[in-house]
């Protein structure tokens, strides 16, 4: 028997994804089917039952790109290699943890990852309509979530109450220079114009918003800390801009 306290639930948890680079963020127990806008948020395991507990796992800003960029995935010059990477991860955690892995990418159906996201975090939708986070900013993803038959004993947050009811730190920012930061005004505040986005990443290949990610993004005052690092963030401009 080995010495010392084992390690617990949360820990053996949070040191597998961390392996990877990833972070578990956040938990909800889905009693309530319907929230918001009536939007079921429950999932069926594949014995029929209902999930007992959702915890989604995801990146904060960079700290999962060496290990991705280290794994066979992005290398093999496949489609989808991120895809790839989290489906294969994820679905080995979940057959050692007896879950179901699910992911925001298979479909259709589409798992309401938005809606999701918003039970388990403090979560608002920004301007550049992505949802802001009120430490990690703009900088943040979800690329699976692990669903339970039980509660697993792991200390995941989860929020008690829905966003709706959090101050929006997006309404109190000063100029709120993320709209001012687009080089052709993709973003109104309330839409984004992706022909507009997607024609102008085309015309301008070496561009400041193919190099270093979408500039209104980076405009954003929140979380800077956890900004993508170049080649991340052009990672993910060129995917965008092979499927627009």
């Amino acid at each position: 028997m080995p010495d010392g306290p084992q390690p617990s639930a949360h820990e053996q948890l949070e040191a597998g994804l961390a392996a990877f680079g990833l972070q578990l963020r956040g938990a909800w127990r889905p009693e309530v089917k319907t929230w918001a806008s009536g939007t079921d948020l429950s999932i069926n395991l594949p014995d029929g039952q209902p999930a007992v507990m959702i915890y989604l796992v995801g990146v904060v800003g960079s700290a999962f790109w060496p290990a991705f960029k280290a794994s066979t995935f992005y290398r093999d010059g496949l489609p989808d290699p991120l895809d790839r990477w989290s489906h294969a991860i994820g679905t080995e955690l979940a057959a050692r943890w007896g879950a179901l892995a699910v992911f925001p990418f298979e479909g259709p159906p589409y798992h309401p990852f938005q809606q999701w996201a918003a039970r388990a975090e403090q979560l608002k939708t920004s301007p550049v309509m992505l949802k802001i986070h009120p430490t990690f900013g703009l900088w943040h993803a979800y690329r699976f979530a692990l669903a339970f038959s039980s509660e697993l004993p792991v200390e995941a947050t989860v929020n008690p109450s829905p966003t709706m009811n959090e101050a929006d730190i997006c309404l109190s920012c000063d100029g709120q220079p993320c709209l001012q930061a687009c080089p052709v005004q993709a973003f109104t505040g309330a839409a984004f114009r992706l022909e507009a986005c997607a024609d102008h990443l085309h015309g301008s290949p070496d561009g400041d918003c193919m190099r270093v990610g979408c500039l209104a993004r980076r405009a954003c005052p929140v979380g800077t800390e956890y900004a993508y690092t170049p080649d991340h963030a052009a990672f993910h401009m060129r995917a965008f801009i092979r499927q627009h």
